[in-house]
């Protein structure tokens, strides 16, 4: 009995100690197998990074207003009798658009009138005598002085008869009418709206660092939200005094050739555009990572001549030679933004050639194929205008994969050449 007893215990031993045995030889086996597997390289687009020109600019919002404009009121009370205007018509400086009951007031106009030609009959009158020596200097100064006062009440009159209108203090476009007739209105009533549309203006907040960048004259691109159509525009004031509360300095531009394009009080998207700079390397945004350390890009760079690894058996002698390009992470130091592109102040050098996209699924160090065929940084990007860089990037591919070029396809460079030769036939 104890001896099938142990010899039952020894079968289990070696049957447990096979099955262990035997994971663990393929767990060694699987990982000698991935381990001495090439790491397949990352396919990625690039942009070349270079110096170039840099169009500052500073993005604001702002509100679009006429040169002039105005809410046009009457100067006193009364009931409305005439209304000679009609909306979105354009009135000429001067133009009488509305008149008020003045009965009472044309008739003291006219009670006025009768008092002057009174008093200026009683003047010749004593002029005449005093000419004959008949009439004394007192009776001709009193004459004269009741004359004068005499025409004072008339152009009193008239001033309130005038009152008792209202006319458009500029040409213009006048806006719908606020009032009806019979209606009474009073002293500060919007009765319509004159507004000059010939020349716009815009106005707008900037931050006070950017105070030292401004200067008048520097010219605008106005934007509607939504539209295409771009306004051309120039810093026309700059307020001396920033606003405490909000520490922004307000701005106001001209813009001219509107032609109907822009309505006052639209909402407009402006940037100022600063003098450009020469020499400075922008890349796209998209090329841009940023992280808790810093923002970084990936830069494709070929490896060491020692860390190439050999190619594959099938390849030709020319996959074996071709230079395996790696992906390095750079740490750069960036600046100001501005359409889409970003300054890099420190960190890469020109001739850099720069992933634009898909950075989540890179590493530093990780094999990389350069295929600008679709590239998200360069607007109807394609082979041809994928540079030098497609020449290595296509042995790369076909030495990691072990395929030989094939010798009827033509290559970016032959596209390239091709292009030229139409060019310039």
């Amino acid at each position: 009995m104890i001896k099938r007893l142990i010899i039952a215990i020894i079968l289990l031993a070696l049957i447990g100690g096979g099955l262990v045995g035997f994971n663990l030889y393929k767990a060694k086996m699987i990982a000698q197998f991935f381990a001495s597997r090439p790491v397949p390289p990352a396919v990625v687009s690039t942009v070349e990074a270079r110096p170039g020109e840099w169009l500052p600019v500073i993005e604001a919002i702002g509100t679009v207003n006429a040169s002039q404009g105005v809410d046009l009121t009457v100067e006193t009370a009364g009931v409305v009798k005439e209304i000679l205007f009609k909306p979105s018509q354009h009135v000429a400086a001067g133009e009488v658009l509305l008149r008020l009951d003045n009965v009472v007031q044309r008739a003291d106009l006219e009670a006025a009138r009768t008092a002057l030609e009174l008093d200026r009959t009683n003047l010749r009158r004593a002029q005449e005598l005093q000419s004959r020596g008949v009439a004394s200097n007192v009776s001709l100064d009193s004459s004269e002085a009741a004359a004068r006062a005499s025409e004072a009440q008339v152009a009193r009159a008239t001033a309130i008869v005038e009152q008792r209108q209202l006319s458009a203090p500029f040409a213009g476009a006048i806006g719908l009418s606020r009032v009806d007739l019979g209606q009474y209105v009073a002293p500060g009533m919007i009765v319509t709206t004159l507004q000059d549309l010939d020349t716009m203006r815009v106005d707008f907040s900037l931050p006070e660092q950017e105070l030292p960048s401004l200067a008048i004259g520097l010219p605008l691109d106005v934007r509607i939200e939504g539209a295409e159509q771009a306004f051309r525009g120039e810093i026309a004031g700059i307020d001396p005094r920033v606003d405490p509360s909000s520490r922004m300095v307000s701005i106001r531009g001209t813009i001219q050739g509107v032609n109907g394009g822009l309505t006052p009080g639209q909402f407009v998207r402006i940037k100022v555009e600063l003098p450009k700079e020469d020499g400075v390397i922008a890349l796209p945004q998209t090329t841009l990572v940023s992280s808790l350390y810093g923002d970084y890009v990936y830069v494709v760079r070929p490896k060491p001549a020692d860390a190439n690894a050999a190619a594959p058996a099938g390849a030709d002698q020319s996959a074996k030679d071709a230079p395996q390009l790696a992906l390095s992470q750079i740490f750069v130091k960036v600046g100001r933004r501005s359409g889409g592109q970003v300054e890099i102040l420190d960190g890469i050098v020109p001739g850099d050639q720069v992933v634009t996209a898909g950075q989540n699924r890179l590493s530093n160090g990780m094999p990389a194929v350069v295929d600008n065929s679709v590239n998200p940084a360069v607007p109807g990007g394609n082979a041809a205008a994928a540079g030098p860089a497609d020449g290595p990037a296509q042995d790369a591919t076909n030495a990691a994969t072990g395929t030989a070029p094939d010798a009827s396809a033509p290559t970016a460079t032959d596209t390239g050449n091709a292009g030229e030769g139409t060019a310039s036939q």
